[in-house]
Protein backbone atom coordinates (compact mmCIF):
# COMPACT_ATOMS: atom_id res chain seq x y z
CA UNK A 1 0.00 0.00 0.00
CA UNK A 2 0.97 3.67 -0.31
CA UNK A 3 -0.39 6.20 1.59
CA UNK A 4 0.01 9.93 0.77
CA UNK A 5 -1.06 13.00 2.64
CA UNK A 6 -1.72 16.62 1.52
CA UNK A 7 -1.35 19.37 4.68
CA UNK A 8 -0.58 22.98 4.51
CA UNK A 9 1.28 21.71 7.94
CA UNK A 10 3.65 18.99 6.85
CA UNK A 11 5.08 18.78 10.42
CA UNK A 12 2.10 17.83 12.04
CA UNK A 13 2.46 14.89 10.71
CA UNK A 14 5.85 13.98 11.64
CA UNK A 15 4.51 11.05 14.22
CA UNK A 16 3.88 9.02 11.01
CA UNK A 17 8.05 8.23 11.64
CA UNK A 18 7.58 6.80 14.53
CA UNK A 19 6.54 3.88 16.20
CA UNK A 20 4.83 0.97 13.84
CA UNK A 21 4.11 2.98 10.84
CA UNK A 22 7.23 4.43 11.16
CA UNK A 23 8.82 0.84 11.19
CA UNK A 24 6.75 -0.42 8.37
CA UNK A 25 7.32 2.26 6.02
CA UNK A 26 11.26 2.25 6.75
CA UNK A 27 11.04 -1.24 5.79
CA UNK A 28 9.01 -1.33 2.97
CA UNK A 29 5.91 -2.60 4.03
CA UNK A 30 4.41 0.30 3.35
CA UNK A 31 5.20 3.56 1.27
CA UNK A 32 4.94 6.55 2.98
CA UNK A 33 4.70 10.20 1.90
CA UNK A 34 3.47 13.91 3.40
CA UNK A 35 3.61 16.82 0.97
CA UNK A 36 3.32 20.27 1.54
CA UNK A 37 -0.15 21.85 -0.47
CA UNK A 38 1.58 25.30 -0.91
CA UNK A 39 3.67 23.74 -3.44
CA UNK A 40 1.10 23.74 -5.74
CA UNK A 41 0.41 27.26 -5.25
CA UNK A 42 1.14 30.24 -8.12
CA UNK A 43 1.45 33.37 -6.63
CA UNK A 44 3.72 34.65 -4.22
CA UNK A 45 1.94 34.51 -1.00
CA UNK A 46 1.55 30.62 -1.87
CA UNK A 47 -2.24 30.91 -1.37
CA UNK A 48 -4.69 27.96 -0.71
CA UNK A 49 -7.81 30.19 0.47
CA UNK A 50 -10.35 32.59 -0.57
CA UNK A 51 -13.82 33.94 1.17
CA UNK A 52 -16.52 31.74 0.45
CA UNK A 53 -19.30 32.25 -2.04
CA UNK A 54 -22.57 33.43 -0.33
CA UNK A 55 -20.87 35.13 2.51
CA UNK A 56 -20.19 33.81 6.08
CA UNK A 57 -17.68 33.60 8.01
CA UNK A 58 -13.88 31.68 8.10
CA UNK A 59 -12.20 30.76 4.71
CA UNK A 60 -12.72 28.30 2.10
CA UNK A 61 -9.40 25.95 0.57
CA UNK A 62 -8.93 26.79 -2.85
CA UNK A 63 -10.29 24.10 -5.63
CA UNK A 64 -7.04 25.19 -8.27
CA UNK A 65 -4.78 24.44 -5.70
CA UNK A 66 -5.78 21.28 -4.61
CA UNK A 67 -7.06 20.15 -8.08
CA UNK A 68 -3.11 20.30 -8.93
CA UNK A 69 -1.76 18.84 -6.09
CA UNK A 70 -3.98 15.41 -6.51
CA UNK A 71 -3.54 15.79 -10.26
CA UNK A 72 -0.07 14.96 -9.36
CA UNK A 73 -0.32 13.17 -5.79
CA UNK A 74 -3.24 10.61 -6.60
CA UNK A 75 -2.40 7.83 -8.73
CA UNK A 76 -5.11 6.25 -11.24
CA UNK A 77 -7.29 3.67 -8.90
CA UNK A 78 -5.61 5.47 -5.97
CA UNK A 79 -8.87 6.21 -3.22
CA UNK A 80 -9.27 9.77 -1.90
CA UNK A 81 -9.80 10.23 1.74
CA UNK A 82 -11.24 13.94 2.81
CA UNK A 83 -11.16 14.35 6.70
CA UNK A 84 -14.42 16.00 7.70
CA UNK A 85 -16.58 15.88 10.93
CA UNK A 86 -19.73 16.24 8.32
CA UNK A 87 -18.37 12.64 6.71
CA UNK A 88 -19.24 9.07 7.04
CA UNK A 89 -18.23 7.39 10.29
CA UNK A 90 -14.87 5.93 10.06
CA UNK A 91 -15.37 2.51 12.10
CA UNK A 92 -12.92 -0.66 12.22
CA UNK A 93 -15.18 -2.15 9.65
CA UNK A 94 -13.89 0.64 7.37
CA UNK A 95 -10.32 0.61 8.38
CA UNK A 96 -10.87 -2.88 6.91
CA UNK A 97 -12.36 -1.96 3.89
CA UNK A 98 -9.16 0.57 3.29
CA UNK A 99 -5.92 -1.90 3.69
CA UNK A 100 -7.07 -3.29 0.62
CA UNK A 101 -6.57 -0.70 -1.43
CA UNK A 102 -3.32 0.17 -3.56
CA UNK A 103 -3.14 3.71 -2.42
CA UNK A 104 -4.90 6.19 -0.23
CA UNK A 105 -4.76 9.81 -0.54
CA UNK A 106 -5.66 11.86 2.63
CA UNK A 107 -6.75 15.72 1.86
CA UNK A 108 -6.43 17.39 5.10
CA UNK A 109 -8.57 20.99 4.33
CA UNK A 110 -8.48 23.83 7.11
CA UNK A 111 -10.59 26.44 8.13
CA UNK A 112 -14.35 25.90 6.63
CA UNK A 113 -13.08 22.96 4.30
CA UNK A 114 -12.21 21.99 0.63
CA UNK A 115 -14.06 23.49 -1.97
CA UNK A 116 -16.96 20.71 -2.74
CA UNK A 117 -15.79 20.97 -6.33
CA UNK A 118 -12.91 19.20 -5.71
CA UNK A 119 -14.19 15.67 -4.33
CA UNK A 120 -17.14 16.18 -7.05
CA UNK A 121 -14.65 16.23 -9.84
CA UNK A 122 -12.86 12.79 -8.56
CA UNK A 123 -16.00 11.37 -8.19
CA UNK A 124 -17.13 12.23 -11.91
CA UNK A 125 -13.96 11.25 -13.27
CA UNK A 126 -14.36 7.81 -11.78
CA UNK A 127 -12.31 8.00 -8.65
CA UNK A 128 -13.41 6.90 -5.05
CA UNK A 129 -13.40 9.76 -2.55
CA UNK A 130 -14.53 8.84 1.56
CA UNK A 131 -15.22 11.71 3.17
CA UNK A 132 -14.76 10.23 6.74
CA UNK A 133 -15.35 11.39 10.21
CA UNK A 134 -13.66 9.92 13.35
CA UNK A 135 -16.29 11.12 16.09
CA UNK A 136 -18.97 13.49 16.70
CA UNK A 137 -16.54 16.56 17.41
CA UNK A 138 -14.64 19.20 15.22
CA UNK A 139 -11.09 19.59 14.66
CA UNK A 140 -9.26 22.91 13.49
CA UNK A 141 -8.29 20.39 10.53
CA UNK A 142 -7.31 17.05 9.23
CA UNK A 143 -4.22 16.23 10.27
CA UNK A 144 -5.08 15.06 13.56
CA UNK A 145 -8.32 12.64 12.20
CA UNK A 146 -5.70 11.25 9.61
CA UNK A 147 -2.79 10.17 11.93
CA UNK A 148 -5.86 8.02 13.30
CA UNK A 149 -6.73 6.95 9.99
CA UNK A 150 -3.36 5.63 9.36
CA UNK A 151 -2.46 4.37 11.86
CA UNK A 152 -5.60 1.58 12.52
CA UNK A 153 -5.37 1.03 8.95
CA UNK A 154 -1.43 0.38 8.43
CA UNK A 155 -2.11 -1.72 11.73
CA UNK A 156 -3.52 -4.18 9.75
CA UNK A 157 -1.01 -4.71 6.88
CA UNK A 158 0.54 -7.94 7.22
CA UNK A 159 3.86 -7.65 9.18
CA UNK A 160 3.19 -4.37 10.73
CA UNK A 161 1.67 -6.00 14.12
CA UNK A 162 4.26 -8.81 15.37
CA UNK A 163 1.92 -10.98 16.62
CA UNK A 164 -1.17 -11.15 13.71
CA UNK A 165 -2.90 -12.95 17.09
CA UNK A 166 -3.11 -9.88 19.29
CA UNK A 167 -5.67 -8.54 16.11
CA UNK A 168 -8.16 -10.91 16.65
CA UNK A 169 -9.44 -10.62 20.31
CA UNK A 170 -9.12 -6.74 20.08
CA UNK A 171 -11.72 -4.72 20.61
CA UNK A 172 -13.96 -3.95 17.82
CA UNK A 173 -13.02 -6.86 16.29
CA UNK A 174 -14.01 -9.84 14.38
CA UNK A 175 -15.90 -10.83 17.91
CA UNK A 176 -17.87 -7.30 18.00
CA UNK A 177 -17.04 -7.08 21.65
CA UNK A 178 -14.51 -5.16 23.77
CA UNK A 179 -11.62 -6.28 24.43
CA UNK A 180 -11.13 -8.08 27.97
CA UNK A 181 -9.24 -6.64 30.76
CA UNK A 182 -5.64 -7.70 30.82
CA UNK A 183 -2.79 -7.83 33.47
CA UNK A 184 1.32 -8.58 33.79
CA UNK A 185 3.51 -9.37 36.79
CA UNK A 186 3.72 -8.55 39.40
CA UNK A 187 0.38 -10.93 40.25
CA UNK A 188 -0.30 -8.70 43.45
CA UNK A 189 0.71 -4.90 43.16
CA UNK A 190 -0.65 -1.72 45.49
CA UNK A 191 -3.14 -4.52 47.54
CA UNK A 192 -4.61 -5.39 44.34
CA UNK A 193 -4.31 -9.02 42.79
CA UNK A 194 -4.47 -10.35 39.18
CA UNK A 195 -7.56 -12.95 38.31
CA UNK A 196 -6.28 -16.13 39.84
CA UNK A 197 -7.98 -18.19 36.82
CA UNK A 198 -4.93 -16.16 34.78
CA UNK A 199 -2.06 -17.55 36.86
CA UNK A 200 -3.99 -21.00 36.64
CA UNK A 201 -2.49 -22.10 33.47
CA UNK A 202 -5.84 -23.73 32.35
CA UNK A 203 -5.84 -22.32 29.00
CA UNK A 204 -10.14 -23.47 28.91
CA UNK A 205 -10.78 -21.61 31.97
CA UNK A 206 -8.82 -18.60 30.79
CA UNK A 207 -10.32 -18.57 27.53
CA UNK A 208 -14.14 -18.66 29.21
CA UNK A 209 -13.02 -15.81 31.51
CA UNK A 210 -11.57 -13.82 29.13
CA UNK A 211 -14.80 -14.01 26.67
CA UNK A 212 -17.22 -13.40 29.92
CA UNK A 213 -14.98 -10.23 30.92
CA UNK A 214 -15.46 -9.35 27.28
CA UNK A 215 -19.42 -9.34 27.09
CA UNK A 216 -19.76 -7.74 30.34
CA UNK A 217 -17.68 -4.74 29.93
CA UNK A 218 -19.24 -4.45 26.64
CA UNK A 219 -22.86 -4.41 28.32
CA UNK A 220 -21.36 -1.75 30.22
CA UNK A 221 -19.62 0.50 27.85
CA UNK A 222 -21.32 -0.49 24.37
CA UNK A 223 -24.78 -1.91 24.88
CA UNK A 224 -25.72 -1.02 21.13
CA UNK A 225 -22.69 -3.52 20.25
CA UNK A 226 -24.69 -6.37 22.26
CA UNK A 227 -27.58 -5.18 20.19
CA UNK A 228 -25.43 -5.94 16.77
CA UNK A 229 -24.31 -9.06 17.83
CA UNK A 230 -25.87 -11.81 16.19
CA UNK A 231 -27.53 -14.11 18.34
CA UNK A 232 -26.37 -17.52 16.32
CA UNK A 233 -22.74 -16.63 16.58
CA UNK A 234 -22.88 -17.10 20.38
CA UNK A 235 -22.70 -20.09 22.44
CA UNK A 236 -24.52 -21.51 24.90
CA UNK A 237 -22.59 -19.79 27.72
CA UNK A 238 -22.57 -17.09 25.93
CA UNK A 239 -26.36 -16.94 26.41
CA UNK A 240 -26.46 -17.67 29.79
CA UNK A 241 -24.72 -14.48 30.90
CA UNK A 242 -26.32 -12.23 28.85
CA UNK A 243 -29.65 -14.04 29.86
CA UNK A 244 -28.60 -13.13 33.66
CA UNK A 245 -27.99 -9.37 32.55
CA UNK A 246 -31.40 -9.46 31.01
CA UNK A 247 -30.28 -9.64 27.05
CA UNK A 248 -32.69 -12.56 25.31
CA UNK A 249 -33.19 -12.93 21.62
CA UNK A 250 -36.23 -10.91 20.43
CA UNK A 251 -38.84 -12.26 17.93
CA UNK A 252 -36.83 -11.08 15.30
CA UNK A 253 -33.46 -13.31 16.41
CA UNK A 254 -31.68 -9.94 17.52
CA UNK A 255 -30.79 -9.41 21.20
CA UNK A 256 -33.13 -7.68 23.54
CA UNK A 257 -33.04 -6.32 26.72
CA UNK A 258 -36.01 -7.55 28.82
Amino acid sequence: MRIDVISIFPDYLAPLSLSLVGKAAQSGLLELAVHDLRSWTTDRHRTVDDTPFGGGAGMVMRPDVWGAALDDVLQPGGTLIVPTPSGETFTQRVAESLVIESQLVFACGRYEGIDARVAERHRQGGGTVREMSIGDYVLNGGEVASLVMIEAVARLLPGVIGNPASLVEESHGEAGLLEYPVYTKPPSWAGLDAPEVLLSGHHAKIVRWRRDRAIERTLDRRPDMIEALDPTTLDKADLALLAGHGWFPGSDGALRRS
